[in-house]
């Protein structure tokens, strides 16, 4: 394969510019970092402290292989709602004894680890990455079931607007985790705490259990309820410790003495899997990107309408920076093409340009050969959409963006999207957005997801609303008008910033841009615990 040449300049004002913009950003994605990482805060960990209990973070810390990674999903989570940064619980794929797991904790700092809508988010989307990846799933529970904090006191109404209606939602999580043992893949719950109602379930659905003594409780209902419901006065350890499931109940396998023996006696279960990979191991002999990844920090601009070669980003994240480009003078504003990260073969698509219908013929074509191949595919986002126009859609842009989205939609090798730049409209399916089923979804600080920019989306209103007025044959009010679409562009403005989309568990994370090359190596890693196999067998598309 040709390596890639980099014309970027590294001298020029734009680039010291960004690169600027950049580390002001991730100053920012640092400091929400830390908030997530502080859970309930210093009076809340040191209380558990106290308890000789360990924050959620130290547990997965010691539960790890020592010195592996871990690649932390949607650690965001809930950033400018009602409720914590990281939302109380923590989601990612780690090594355990060599065997790449999902693992869920919840965070017992923050409101007693109970449940509440974003956090249900993120193990809903941790149970759908074990499923599809083919992981196994450990989780370190202590909760107190759903958050009722919006039901009691202050005002009822609030309480009603509020995103606290996840009952319904909530129950799915059940159904998921007997889901994941019908298909041979193993759940392991450590209990390390007080675990109630939903909680309860947790280890209840699980193919095994590990209790700690004199620290563990699990119960449908806690005393209070139980008093309620049917007048008996039930004492915790006998209602639901961990001595009564291990000797008289038999829902716990294991009895560890402490945190420390509970974490043994996990890896010790994990290594009894004798778990196998089904996928392809990667090439260990790869040489690290020609072009210094740090040059990724200046290349986009916070000005999403300035250019830049996806090329670029290319050359930094691949390996020895060789890329066989695929009709590299057809379809220009869709860059295609084959090679390797950190000895996965991958093909990649990246924009270079709104999707016109030559692009659109390329990528269907290019993902039908990927599919052939079976070689997972890498989406880098900075789209603003199809082409539109009277000459594009006589010209089949209609059609032939179909095509594209229909080769998204049936292909069946690993997608693995990286959105750098804008990710708009329907160019965001066509290069398998979050709706389209990508294993993986990240986004750099840059990204800006939406129906359309905010300036077009209030520029669209404005000229719906003076036809309206014509038909009606009433006068348009202009500054009225003017009014409304400022506070439409304010609201898309905020609501297409990717830090906006990821606390809402619409991606798996933010991610410095320099760590990208090892984001998507761990997550083909992940993706290959699983088959990779492409398919021939695509739906009808018009020719």
């Amino acid at each position: 394969m040709p390596v890639l040449e980099s014309r970027l300049d590294v001298r020029a004002d734009t680039f010291r510019q960004n690169r600027a913009d950049m580390l002001e950003a991730l100053q920012v994605l640092d400091e929400l970092h830390q908030q997530a990482g502080a859970g309930g805060g210093k009076e809340a960990i040191d209380r558990l402290r106290s308890r000789g209990k360990m924050p959620i973070r130290e547990r997965i810390a010691h539960v790890l292989d020592r010195d592996s990674p871990f690649l932390e999903i949607s650690p965001l989570a809930a950033w400018r709602s009602d409720y914590p940064v990281g939302s109380g619980f923590v989601v990612g794929i780690g090594v355990i004894e060599n065997v790449e797991c999902l693992i869920l904790g919840h965070d017992p700092s923050v409101r007693s680890g109970a449940f509440n809508p974003f956090n249900l988010k993120k193990l809903m989307r941790g149970l759908e990455v074990a499923r599809i990846n083919r992981l196994p799933y450990i989780q370190f529970v202590e909760s107190a079931g759903a958050d009722l904090g919006g039901a009691s006191g202050g005002d009822p109404e609030a309480a009603i607007r509020r995103e606290d209606t996840h009952f319904a939602e909530s129950g799915r999580l059940f159904y998921e985790i007997t889901e994941l043992s019908k298909m041979r893949i193993p759940t392991v719950s450590v209990v390390f705490g007080s675990s109630t109602a939903g909680g309860a379930y947790q280890p209840g659905m699980s193919d095994y259990n590990i209790l700690i003594k004199n620290q563990s409780q699990v119960f449908l209902g806690g005393p209070p309820l139980v008093k309620m419901a049917t007048g008996e006065d039930a004492d915790v350890e006998s209602l639901g410790g961990a001595d009564m499931h291990a000797t008289v109940s038999g829902l716990g396998d294991y009895l560890a003495q402490d945190e420390m023996d509970a974490i043994r006696m996990c890896r010790e279960v994990v290594r009894h899997l004798n778990w196998r990979k089904l996928g392809p191991a990667p090439s260990g002999d790869f040489a690290e990107p020609v072009h210094d990844p740090e040059d990724l920090l200046g290349m986009v601009s916070k000005d999403l309408r300035q250019p830049f070669d996806i090329r670029e980003v290319i050359a930094r994240i691949v390996d020895g920076s060789y890329f066989e480009e695929f009709k590299p003078l057809y379809g220009p504003t869709l860059v295609c093409g084959w090679a390797t990260l950190h000895g996965y073969p991958v093909g990649i698509l990246g924009n270079n340009g709104a999707l016109f219908s030559e692009s659109s013929e390329k990528a269907a074509q290019f993902i039908q050969l990927c599919n052939q191949i079976d070689t997972p595919l890498i989406f880098l986002h900075n789209i603003t959409g199809y082409i539109v126009g009277t000459d594009f859609e006589q010209r089949g842009i209609t059609k032939n963006g179909s095509k594209m989205i229909n080769a998204v939609s049936n292909s069946t090798v690993p997608h693995i999207s990286i959105i750098v730049g804008a990710s708009y409209g329907a160019g965001n399916y066509g290069m398998s957005g979050r709706a389209f089923g990508p294993r993986f979804t990240f986004t750099w600080p840059t990204a800006k997801i939406a129906v359309m920019g905010p300036k077009q989306m209030a520029g669209v209103m404005t000229i719906v609303g003076r036809a309206s007025a014509e038909r009606r044959g009433v006068p348009f009010d202009e500054e009225a008008d003017a009014r409304r679409a400022a506070g439409v562009e304010f609201w898309a403005e905020e609501r297409s910033k990717g830090l906006y989309a990821t606390s809402r568990v619409s991606d798996d994370g933010m991610i410095d841009p320099r760590d990208t090359r090892v984001v998507i190596a761990m997550a083909l890693s992940a993706c290959c615990s699983n088959v990779v196999k492409g398919t021939k067998e695509f739906g009808t598309w018009r020719m």
